[in-house]
């Protein structure tokens, strides 16, 4: 085991930074996946900021336009005018935070929560036979590693 105040080692020679550098193999595989799986999104009628935006909202509590941003990995402009179309197409709709009427906030319709059950089905249904390979238990731990990360490092 390495020890954690030394330097890393350095990729075998011959081999490029990224094939070795977390970081960038976690990014690698999430674009392939995901473009596997946005053919299918585009084939349903929406774009995937679109989706993205959706599925973030679909079945839980209303949400911030920065925290929707931020979940659905969209930067927070592009999220504020997609979203105005969506209110228009009775997808989604804003609504007033209880306890600070100046935070705006954001949940699904049921007309969009209806748009996006099919394409929730087919999401996981990619997603078990893209780690149908690697057996329950180990998507799970590395679902579980993710959202540690992700819970460590999330801003506020």
């Amino acid at each position: 085991m390495a020890d954690p105040a030394s330097p890393p080692e350095a990729p075998m020679s011959g081999a490029a930074f990224v094939d070795d550098y977390l970081l960038a193999l976690l990014a690698q595989a999430s674009q392939l996946v995901s473009n596997e799986f946005h053919q299918v999104v585009m084939e349903h009628g929406l774009s995937v900021s679109e989706w993205r935006v959706m599925s973030s909202l679909a079945g839980g509590k209303p949400i911030s336009i920065g925290g929707l941003a931020l979940i659905s990995v969209t930067k927070q402009p592009t999220v504020t005018r997609l979203l105005e179309r969506m209110i228009l197409k009775g997808h989604v709709e804003r609504v007033t935070h209880s306890g600070d009427r100046r935070v705006n906030l954001v949940c699904i319709t049921p007309q969009g929560q209806e748009m996006v059950a099919a394409l929730m089905i087919k999401a996981k249904e990619h997603e078990a036979r893209v780690f149908e390979p690697f057996g329950g238990e180990r998507t799970e731990i590395l679902k579980s590693m993710l959202r540690d990360i992700i819970a460590q490092h999330r801003p506020g």
